[in-house]
């Protein structure tokens, strides 16, 4: 029974594995899937998901993000896709029809992915589910995947795999940035090495000189977000985090201990004591200009009053592992709201 029903999911070597012999297949499944799981995130987790998957399924139709960036396994998948399609692969056709993502890692993981599919133009872009890996999963949370780690057993993926082939879809915008800094007199704007940015940052490309966005004395970068951006005090423990992460891998187990030292991190920064501790020299008005677009290609300032330690912009109901910035509607106030045209 269970086989019958992993089968719903199954892709087959020659799909995924250019230059293959192609199979006969019998049975098309309802909701292949390829997998990419982030074996680093969620302490043991990560790894043990990308067992369980492996076992599953196809292991070439699962992959471990850790070894293999998701735009060169994508480019290749959809490369062969179309080159059987051209040759009328019946199959492969149903297969790019139906196809369905699976991202396993943080927010950062997720946002990578989805900045892979929209680099890749496709005219018709696969689903994608989010199993909440990281520490705030604030993604899979607003689609209501939920937001905590989840059980690796092989009945836990399979109730979630069920959970993917009924899922209905849901469309997520896709905010653009400019991102503007003075070049210094001297070295260069790039991480040092071995510093490297997190994936949610390899959306953000420089601009060439060439570019009619280029600005003289600036190294200018546009990129995008799909949960939130932000800048300031947040942006500021967030990077900590992912620094001392990247640094001590062994001290960061389980989603619990994470949000710890988070939490941990935003008091060294100020974030709780930010009148006693954070110099107004640190405040956004005094480190940067903010501009928006109201209309195309109308910038105008943002006005950012001498308090403000930090600026979020946000494209989903809550942020920083499910806090909501908006509140509770109250029925009392609501006849204070005013509308302003």
């Amino acid at each position: 029974m269970a086989s019958n029903f992993l089968n719903n999911f199954k892709i087959p070597d020659y799909i995924l594995v250019p230059g293959s012999d192609v199979e006969t297949v019998g049975h098309v499944p309802q909701c292949p899937v390829l997998v990419f799981v982030n074996s680093k995130s969620g302490g043991q987790l990560g790894g043990d998901l990308l067992k369980t998957y492996r076992t599953l399924l196809n292991p070439k139709q699962v992959v471990d993000l850790g070894e293999h960036a998701p735009d060169k396994i994508l480019r290749e998948v959809y490369a062969n896709l179309e080159g059987l399609n051209q040759r009328g692969d019946q199959f492969a056709i149903n297969i790019k029809e139906r196809l369905k993502l699976i991202v396993a890692g943080g927010d950062g993981t997720a946002g990578w992915l989805l900045g892979v599919v929209c680099d890749l133009k496709l005219s018709h872009p696969p689903p994608i589910a989010t199993v909440p890996l990281g520490t705030g999963n604030n993604l899979p949370f607003a689609f209501g995947w939920g937001k905590k780690n989840p059980a690796t057993d092989k009945g836990s993926v399979e109730a979630f795999l069920d959970q993917v082939m009924k899922a209905k879809e849901m469309k997520i915008d896709n905010w653009h940035i400019l991102m503007r800094m003075r070049a210094p007199k001297e070295g260069s704007c790039d991480p040092i090495p071995p510093l490297e940015l997190p994936h949610s940052l390899h959306a953000f490309h420089r601009v060439s000189e060439a570019d009619e966005l280029n600005m003289e004395g600036c190294h200018t970068f546009r990129g995008g977000f799909w949960n939130y951006f932000s800048m300031g005090m947040d942006a500021q423990v967030s990077y900590a985090f992912h620094s001392e992460r990247k640094k001590n891998p062994e001290k960061f187990k389980n989603q619990l201990i994470n949000q710890t030292t988070y939490a941990k991190l935003g008091c060294t920064q100020g974030w709780f004591f930010a009148s006693l501790s954070h110099p107004t020299n640190r405040n956004i008005a005094q480190l940067a200009k903010v501009k928006f677009m109201k209309r195309h290609g109308e910038w105008q300032d943002l006005n950012i009053p001498p308090s403000i330690r930090s600026i979020v912009c946000l494209n989903l109901p809550s942020f920083s592992g499910g806090l909501n910035p908006w509140g509770t509607p109250n029925r009392k106030k609501q006849c204070d709201v005013i509308f302003i045209y």
